[in-house]
């Protein structure tokens, strides 16, 4: 046999058997007639003593780094211990080894504090998944990976595999197609979810499926984006929301529990989408730290909620609130004492194109009571302390203000907010807070598609006593500034997602599972009784076959993954990732094919300039 242990395996009580290990040469220590290897695998690391004898084996050429060993050696206990691996206690000294391969100089270090950059090390990404940073990423995917099934097994969940190659139905990202040889001019598509089919399946009877299972979106790239995926994907027949809310809190603390020895006992908050927008600028708020947003005048228009504090800043004679659409602040605990310099720092921040404000405005609220703001001349210390009670500040903090157009105001104060608590250290890696949004919309207006569009997805439910206001209801609108008084713009979504540390991990909703309902939302959708047949003809005959209720969920595994590891990528846990340009450096690829293949699938280029 190539070993008899690993290179994690061996302690003290092994010293004095005799035994044989295989691994990569990670470094080497000459000392004199004698030199020490750390030898290197999967599992860990031991330190091998190779004696003055067994130098002459090696002759005029001597081991390098990366080279692959099999050594036979005995135990012993080591004279210098090092408490930092768990061999660290003894060595083994070396009776014979075998060189199995060698190796020429890596292009980089292939340890965690490497010298290679993203591009070179995603380019050898063969060599890079050797470094124990890495293989602890992987580690820890197939953790979550084994607590899921583990989980989703025990509560009778079955595991089945559905389609890669399937119909092209565009909605929302767009379709990776792959041209069909024995058909020529028709495509497939790459699924973006195997949403029909789960919902086939719940009409085929299988009460309980999963898959872990990749995905495919053709779209814009970023550290939390890939072109494949991978999600857990979920579903159930005969359940309401509550049942689903109760079954995947139990999976994701069960993840927690299994993965990182974290026992997250207490309930998970529930929030709706409104107060999330409301309270935190976005639908997907991090709890780890307060600053909650206040809306300053009559913000968020589009729901009809205004707080009384509009009154504060109206009429006051400065014209960046008094004609702004939406003012919004935070008070930023203990930050009274901010130099000009951390201030105008922070509203240069706010500037930055991916920001887009004009600018920031201060109220630093002193411990004695009193008020400094850079807009002391065009409000006095009652209207600057009614501003501090509407955000919550207390003597000490630091109030920062925002105004301008409403969806740009409130995207930028919710960045702040996060950057701010990234900057106190208040978004912790080692801290988990969950938390359910409910009561999405179901529907959103495209002015610039003068339509519809769905929220999450053609086939979300609306909450079962808004079910006859849909159907009841043309979708038509006659003027698109008129679209906040039509019925459809206040449906509420069946629909929930979770959110972990300020991300979305999962997303589902219960379906629809009547054709009626079916034909409206796609009607809604500005579909065509035609077009609906041609894409979901298949979905909308099936539940003509006593189609059971039923919902599900989907979460981002990778995403999942990269938060319990506290990294900000899912690059970082996944084994051949793509580049910010879709591209795999390994592998060079998308790439050119040859015109014999183009000719077989009946296709002639026609590349844009």
């Amino acid at each position: 046999m190539y070993r008899t242990h690993t290179c994690g395996d061996l302690r003290l009580k092994d010293a004095g058997k005799e035994i044989t290990l295989a691994g990569w040469v990670q470094t080497i220590r000459k000392f004199g007639a004698i030199t020490f290897i750390d030898l290197r695998d999967r599992y860990g690391i031991t330190q091998l003593l190779l004696g003055e004898d067994l130098h002459q084996q090696l002759g005029e050429n001597p081991l390098g780094r990366e080279w692959v060993l099999r050594v036979h050696g005995i135990v012993a206990e080591r004279s210098n211990k090092n408490p930092n691996i768990p061999t660290g206690d003894i060595e083994v000294r070396i009776i014979s080894f075998d060189v199995l391969n060698k190796s020429v100089t890596p292009p980089f270090t292939i340890q965690d504090d490497t010298d290679g950059g993203d591009d070179l090390r995603m380019k050898f990404r063969y060599l890079d998944l050797r470094r124990n940073e890495v293989k602890k990423n992987l580690e820890l995917r197939y953790a979550v990976n084994r607590a899921a099934r583990n989980y989703l097994h025990e509560n009778n969940f079955m595991d089945i595999e559905t389609p890669f190659l399937i119909k092209s139905t565009p909605e929302g990202a767009r379709d990776f197609v792959v041209p069909s040889r024995m058909n020529p001019g028709q495509f497939y598509a790459l699924p973006q979810s195997p949403q029909t089919f789960k919902q086939l399946l719940m009409v085929s009877g299988y009460d309980r499926y999963y898959q872990i299972v990749k995905c495919f979106r053709d779209e814009d790239l970023r550290a939390d984006r890939q072109p494949e995926f991978t999600q857990i994907d979920c579903e159930m027949s005969f359940v309401e929301q509550e049942d689903i809310l109760n079954m995947f809190e139990g999976m994701i603390k069960y993840i927690f529990k299994q993965v990182n020895g974290i026992d997250y006992r207490e309930p998970v908050q529930r929030m709706s989408w409104e107060d999330a927008m409301w309270d935190y600028g976005n639908d997907k708020p991090d709890l780890r730290f307060g600053m909650k947003v206040a809306n300053l005048k009559s913000a968020f228009k589009k729901s009809g909620k205004a707080i009384a504090t509009g009154e504060l800043i109206a009429g006051a004679g400065f014209g960046v609130f008094d004609n702004a659409e939406t003012v919004v602040a935070i008070a930023v605990p203990g930050a009274a004492e901010y130099t000009r310099k951390q201030t105008d720092e922070l509203t240069e921040w706010v500037k930055r194109p991916q920001i887009g404000m004009q600018g920031l405005v201060y109220i630093k609220c002193a411990a004695d009571g009193s008020f400094k703001s850079s807009i002391d001349k065009f409000y006095d210390a009652a209207r600057l302390r009614s501003i501090a009670t509407a955000t919550g500040a207390s003597a000490g903090d630091l109030i920062l203000i925002l105004a301008g157009p409403e969806e740009r105001t409130r995207k930028a104060i919710s960045e702040l907010r996060l950057e701010l608590g990234q900057r106190m250290g208040l978004r912790k890696r080692n801290e988990f807070r969950l938390l359910w949004v409910l009561d999405f919309p179901l529907f959103e207006y495209s002015e610039e598609d003068n339509r519809w569009v769905a929220r999450h997805h053609p086939f979300t439910a609306p909450k079962p006593d808004q079910i006859e206001t849909m159907i009841g209801n043309s979708p038509v609108i006659e003027k698109a500034s008129e679209y906040l008084q039509h019925p459809y713009a206040h449906i509420k979504a069946n629909a929930y997602d979770m959110v972990l540390n300020g991300n979305e991990i999962g997303g589902g909703s219960i379906r629809i599972y009547q054709r009626e309902l079916q034909e409206k939302m796609f009607s809604a959708l500005g579909m065509s009784e035609e077009e609906s047949l041609h894409k979901f003809g298949f979905l909308l005959g099936a539940f003509e076959y006593g189609a059971p209720p039923h919902g599900g969920i989907a979460f981002g595994f990778d995403r999942l993954c990269a938060i319990l590891g506290g990294s900000e990528s899912i690059r970082d846990f996944i084994a051949f990732p793509k580049n910010n340009s879709g591209r795999d450096m390994m592998l060079d690829a998308p790439a050119t094919i040859d015109e014999k293949q183009l000719e077989e699938l009946s296709i002639q280029l026609r590349i844009k300039k």
